[in-house]
């Protein structure tokens, strides 16, 4: 009952939508001599675009499976996105210029000077239809860069941290950190392993991953263990777990093929040959010096939270120079922060930059920003720092513009 109310929604407003930029379009074609290629534009798309819809919502019914959110879906939920914005931005412009044709209208009727049986609205202009037709251009042409491009275009991010009491040894220590893989979302194998090439050629002292290894089930992972288990670190790999590893998201047939699948995705971890951390920590030693790698399960405001920061600093120096590894950011803005452990360096993830954004020199504005005021790169606070990784991979729309995946090449320095 719940999907069929989502269904006649969503059917209602698209086929309205659909409605409007028929009749611009046929605005548009009116004054093209052949009358099928009229029909082609117009009439094909009501057709694809209905059609989308549709398969996309037919498609929200099978994700209740114990698959999830599968590739194909994430494409229809992506279309259907690229669809509907497009023709919101291509109504909006019609609308501007219906709404003035409708005051000219109105003011035309209530002159002294109009004519009886008179046409008090003028028709539609085509030029403002071309205008809109440029205008949804532009969403249109960026979502399926984002779709075929933009989510595989891998940007290395460089940061140089100081800090005053680095330990001497790790001075120009180097992390590379990914985060996000949500494997169950990959359709281009070929693509995706430049990324990994790309992590592999950094060649730094440790390699660490923060978290959504898969968008719900173990198996997901399976085919790329052998690719992802290429980047190896001299001082190790190290991971924690994030919300979507948990198997939440999709039904399962008992709690306990939940938690067999679990179990299978941290042995796939040791598979990757990364060390799984679930709220503890290990030392690091480096020219007779040491540092603590913590990492905690997932934390987050909202979401589940396993993560227990006391449980993972046991036994850990006060003194001891300490990097925590920790999925959602908001648990280092809720607790870490100002936790007494004085966790020098903490790695998330999570956010993705909502995979659309601007980043340029005077501009960062991403959707996220209203459910995460700190949600990409380096973030200080009292001498503590966080640094949240946008994301190797994608989910539920298949694409990024603005907010590219991410490769993060931390070095620690020691400041003098």
């Amino acid at each position: 009952m719940k999907f069929l109310k989502i269904f006649l929604i969503i059917s209602a407003i698209t086929l309205l939508m659909d409605w409007y930029v028929f009749n611009g379009l046929r605005t548009f074609t009116a004054d093209w001599q052949s009358r099928p290629l009229r029909q082609l534009v117009t009439w094909g798309f009501l057709v694809v675009s209905v059609g989308v819809t549709v398969v996309f919502l037919l498609g929200l019914g099978s994700m209740s499976s114990a698959r999830g959110m599968t590739p194909f879906h994430e494409w229809m939920l992506s279309l259907f996105l690229t669809f509907f914005v497009t023709k919101l931005v291509f109504l909006i412009v019609l609308s501007l210029g219906d709404l003035v044709r409708f005051f000219y209208g109105i003011a035309r009727a209530v002159s002294t000077d109009s004519k009886p049986g008179g046409a008090f609205f003028p028709s539609r202009r085509k030029f403002i239809t071309e205008i809109a037709i440029l205008v949804a251009a532009i969403p249109f042409t960026s979502f399926f860069y984002a779709m075929f491009r933009g989510k595989y275009d891998y940007k290395v991010h460089r940061q140089t941290i100081y800090f005053d009491d680095l330990p001497d040894a790790f001075d120009g220590f180097t992390i590379t950190q990914l985060s996000d893989i949500h494997s169950g979302s990959f359709d281009n194998v070929k693509a995706m392993q430049r990324g990994i090439d790309l992590a592999k050629a950094q060649k730094s002292d440790l390699f660490v991953f923060t978290g959504d290894l898969v968008n719900n089930a173990a198996w997901e992972i399976e085919q790329y263990i052998d690719r992802f288990g290429q980047i190896k670190a001299p001082y190790g790999q190290y991971s924690i777990l994030g919300n979507h590893d948990y198997g939440d998201y999709i039904h399962w047939d008992s709690e306990q093929e939940k938690r067999a699948n679990l179990a299978k995705l941290k042995q796939h971890h040791a598979d990757l040959g990364y060390r799984l951390l679930l709220n503890e920590n290990v030392v690091l030693e480096k020219g007779g010096q040491k540092l603590s790698l913590i990492g905690v399960e997932n934390w987050g405001d909202g979401f589940i939270q396993l993560g227990d920061i006391d449980r993972a600093v046991e036994g850990v120096d006060a003194n001891a120079f300490k990097i925590l590894l920790s999925h959602d950011p908001s648990h280092w803005e809720k607790i870490v922060k100002q936790h007494p452990a004085n966790v020098h360096l903490t790695l998330a993830g999570h956010t993705h930059g909502a995979q659309f954004g601007v980043e340029a020199a005077n501009l960062r504005w991403s959707p996220v920003k209203y459910r995460y005021p700190d949600w990409a790169g380096l973030v200080k606070h009292d001498n503590r720092y966080l640094y949240i990784n946008r994301g190797f991979g994608f989910l539920a729309f298949s694409g990024r513009l603005g907010i590219w995946p991410e490769v993060t090449v931390l070095t620690l320095k020691k400041r003098v």
